[in-house]
């Protein structure tokens, strides 16, 4: 008896040590209110930890922010680094492409030169055709007034030179003198026409050569000012981006700080419940120790016998769950042969400044991406981009299927010493030779 009233007193000593030992946060001594002490303090802890948790979600978008405009300032100084970089490029190409019009100009000079001397040729002819039409006239004349009109006859009843040639030949009147001089005019006749339609083909291609440099040109101008345009943008947003960057830096550090701070508060917090908690469960020791000395005295006195005090917590739950036109043959494989075999049933189709159709009309370029892309190539649109893509050979080891690229101008090699190439508007897609321009440049794309 006196040993259990022992331990009474015992707990209710510790009970009031603790109390007295922490005079500044339990201010409770029943095990009731400090359990209501430890719940507020839990309470308290909890929505520290709420702030702690809100301001780390801002924390967290911040240094997103950050990160972004960071990968920004990385972005745009690349992009400007990039942008610089394709400037210097194109003012490099540009030069590149002013050298290529100096050549062609050249060329074009040579061209003007050889026209002129054409002309002359031409000019002669004309006037040696026209000499001997008169003297053929005279002697027709000549005959008719003489009274021979046999030959007259004959003459009249031709359907051409030809026919004229050979109705001559075989009419015995006719003089030896008389032949060699139709033969005559005949050749000369036919060499004024040959030189008239070379004249017209070689002033086509001065006209397309100069048409096509002038549009590389203006292509190269508009490409390098939208360079330029691109490059003082990323300026600008460099700039915003490193001031944003300097916003979110601030941002983060200033939450990190009150995180910090913050996480402080929740340990402190932390040790008041363990505090209170250890002090509550203490007490509620304590009381039961002392209820159950004292249930145990009064079953004593009454003579009860029932000495024992059962207490039991527990409890389980279960549950389950179950629960009529032009045809064309197909491109075929992809080869330099096939590829130049494709193009080549595109003869005589037309040209068409700014055109890309294989059958209605294209330029030069036009004509070469069209023949690539048909074979799924995929290849620059313009003639100067052309003739820096693919991988350069000499032209001494050109195959069929290599695009030469003559400054301004391109056609397919397809051996032999000729290219197929979308020439001019008077002659459309033609066979030339490849030599037929000063040669910048021999591309192989595959």
């Amino acid at each position: 008896m006196k040993k259990r009233k022992l331990h009474i007193l015992c707990a209710v000593l510790l009970v009031f040590l603790f109390v007295m030992a922490e005079p500044a946060t339990v201010y409770a001594t029943t095990s009731e209110e400090l359990e209501q002490n430890q719940k507020k303090l839990e309470q308290e802890e909890k929505a520290l930890e709420k702030q702690k948790k809100d301001l780390e979600k801002q924390s967290k978008d911040s240094q997103n922010k950050l990160n972004n405009a960071n990968s920004q300032i990385g972005d745009y100084s690349e992009a400007k680094e990039d942008t610089q970089e394709a400037i210097d490029e194109t003012n490099s190409e540009l030069v590149g492409l002013m050298a290529d019009i100096e050549l062609i100009k050249e060329d074009i000079a040579n061209k003007e030169v050889l026209i002129d001397k054409t002309q002359k040729e031409y000019d002669d002819a004309k006037a040696h055709e026209e000499n001997l039409y008169a003297a053929m006239v005279q002697r027709v004349k000549y005959m008719y007034e003489k009274g021979n009109t046999s030959y007259v006859q004959i003459l009249l009843t031709a359907t051409s030179y030809a026919d004229a040639l050979n109705k001559v030949s075989y009419v015995e009147e006719m003089y030896e003198y008389d032949r060699i001089k139709l033969a005559e005019y005949v050749a000369a006749k036919e060499a004024a026409e040959a030189y008239g339609e070379q004249l017209e083909a070689e002033k086509a291609e001065l006209e397309t050569s100069q048409y096509e440099l002038e549009e590389e040109q203006a292509y190269m101008e508009e490409l390098l000012a939208q360079y330029k345009a691109t490059y003082a943008d990323y300026e600008v947003k460099l700039a915003k981006a490193k001031q944003d960057a300097a916003v979110y830096t601030a941002q983060v550090k200033s939450q990190q700080s009150g995180i910090a701070n913050l996480q402080k508060q929740i340990e402190a917090k932390q040790k008041e419940v363990d505090a209170a908690k250890k002090a509550a469960q203490e007490a509620k020791e304590a009381e039961e120790a002392a209820k159950a000395e004292a249930e145990r005295a009064e079953a004593e006195k009454n003579g009860s016998g029932d000495t024992s005090v059962a207490s039991s917590n527990g409890g389980g739950s279960s549950s389950s769950s179950s629960g009529g036109s032009k045809s064309y043959s197909s491109p075929g494989s992809l080869s330099g042969s096939n590829i130049a075999s494709y193009a080549c049933q595109f003869v005589g189709n037309p040209y068409v400044a700014g055109g890309t159709s294989l059958t209605n009309g294209a330029d030069c370029s036009g004509f070469v991406q069209s023949v690539y892309k048909a074979f799924g190539v995929s290849v620059p649109r313009t003639s100067w981009a052309q003739g820096s893509y693919g991988r350069e050979v000499s032209y001494a080891d050109a195959q069929p299927g290599d695009v030469i690229y003559y400054g301004g101008h391109v056609g397919i090699y397809i051996g032999g010493g000729q290219i197929v190439h979308a020439s001019t508007q008077k002659t459309g897609i033609k066979y030339s030779p490849a030599t037929y321009r000063s040669i910048i440049s021999v591309r192989r794309f595959i």
